[in-house]
């Protein structure tokens, strides 16, 4: 299963620390043990289901246990009805990195 989560909090953070809220939410990701990605408008992570939906729940949720006044968080969710263990990030992205030629 593939997943993609977008915090919006209110504020995004401090005033030392700019995006101190998404920061936090990242570091929930950053410890999760799976495979991630952070992009500039969300982080995409990579796992089992059992795994993903509770991470989905603790990331949303860092983002209003440190601070935030409130909090949108907007998922995307992409699932396979067999999963075969092909890895999904890779396959999906690695055509349209920069400085990587073309399939």
């Amino acid at each position: 299963m593939i997943v993609e989560i977008e915090c919006l909090p209110t504020p995004p953070g401090t005033a030392d620390v700019e995006f101190e809220h998404v920061e936090r939410a990242i570091a929930v990701i950053q410890q999760s043990g799976l495979r991630y990605e952070v992009g500039a408008l969300g982080s995409t992570v990579e796992g089992d289901p059992d795994e993903l939906w509770p991470l989905l729940r603790r990331v949303h949720e860092a983002c209003l246990e440190s601070g935030a006044d409130s909090l949108v968080s907007i998922i995307k969710v992409g699932q396979r009805a067999v999963d075969d263990g092909t890895p999904w990030m890779e396959g999906l992205t690695a055509p349209f990195r920069n400085g990587d030629p073309p399939l």
